[in-house]
């Protein structure tokens, strides 16, 4: 049972998100998604969202089988309907059609993929216009560049071409129609045309979360897909991918700056994680969401740390 400094806490929490982040309005409709196994979550903000508005439903689905999945038709509906969304889920819905559709229809929103307890207290105990200048930093040193490089003591040396493909900011502020973001959010990112190269995953990463200190996994990457995988638990959750949609399961989907200096250490949350500033997260299946043309069941992260990130040859200063 939750005791009542952490539901206060949780609380004002959840009063950053929709006060703070959202800005949800007293003549906006509010739809929360949740699911089975973060219902104390969608019910800590749905409280807030309908002491704001008077339009505000809390959906609630067992959780999905992988992150990526899409949500039932009637969850997908509500998100697509209300003015504002807010979505702590055990599964990512973050690069599904349904958000992607929600935002096309004019709905602003954040995903809160994993969310626990602890990390929506750390991670939204946050400076958020801080997170938003180191955002824009990031992203103008690498915006124009036509390769970008990622090495690593580890190992990791791939480069990555975006192409046409535009870099996005995920800076929590989310206050216009159509805009999503990840809650807690900091991250620069881009769905890259393709690339090239070997990256090591010693972070955090799905099923592990966060791996053990002499854990690493291997990716070998030629033409823009994901050609080896060392570890047969990572590898199996793209084959189950694939047995939907073949090759494109193993799309190498997204590169991302984390940016949110408020996250000094990893804790094993994905969603945190990845935005830790200081590391990248180099991503395999879906990207249509964030840019890209491949639709997959599956959007698996690895966060990296201790990188070193060039843009066309020159050093990428990372806030820290």
């Amino acid at each position: 049972m939750t005791n009542r400094n952490t539901g206060d806490e949780l609380r004002a929490a959840a009063e950053t998100a929709l006060e703070q982040c959202l800005r949800l309005q007293s003549d906006e409709s509010c739809a929360v998604v949740t699911d089975d196994k973060r219902a104390p979550i969608g019910e800590a903000l749905y409280e807030v969202a309908s002491e704001i508005t008077d339009d505000a439903v809390v959906t609630r689905y067992p959780p999905g089988p992988q992150h990526g999945a899409e949500p039932p038709a009637p969850v997908a509906a509500a998100m697509r309907e209300a003015d504002v969304f807010i979505a702590p889920t055990t599964k990512s819905l973050s690069h599904t059609r349904a958000r992607s559709e929600a935002c096309d229809a004019g709905a602003r929103g954040a995903t809160m993929p994993g969310i626990t307890e602890d990390v929506m207290l750390a991670g939204l105990d946050a400076d958020y216009e801080a997170i938003a200048r180191h955002s824009l930093d990031v992203l103008e040193q690498v915006v124009d560049a036509d390769e970008v490089r990622v090495t690593t003591p580890k190992g990791t040396d791939i480069t990555f071409v975006p192409g046409d493909r535009e870099w996005l900011s995920d800076t929590g502020m989310v206050h216009d129609a159509g805009q999503f973001s990840n809650l807690p959010a900091g991250e620069v990112f881009v769905s890259p045309e393709t690339a090239d190269g070997t990256y090591v995953v010693d972070g955090t990463m799905m099923p592990y979360g966060l791996l053990d200190e002499d854990q690493e996994l291997r990716f070998e990457v030629e033409d823009g897909y994901v050609t080896v995988i060392s570890d047969d638990e990572v590898r199996e959750q793209v084959e189950a991918g694939a047995e939907e949609v073949g090759r494109d399961a193993y799309n190498l989907a997204e590169l991302g700056i984390g940016t949110n200096v408020g996250v000094d250490e990893l804790v094993g949350s994905v969603l945190l994680d990845e935005k830790a500033a200081g590391t990248v997260h180099i991503a395999i299946g879906d990207d249509a969401g964030i840019g890209g043309d491949t639709v997959a069941p599956l959007h698996l992260d690895g966060i990296i740390r201790d990188p070193t990130v060039y843009a066309d040859g020159e050093e990428v200063e990372l806030p820290r």
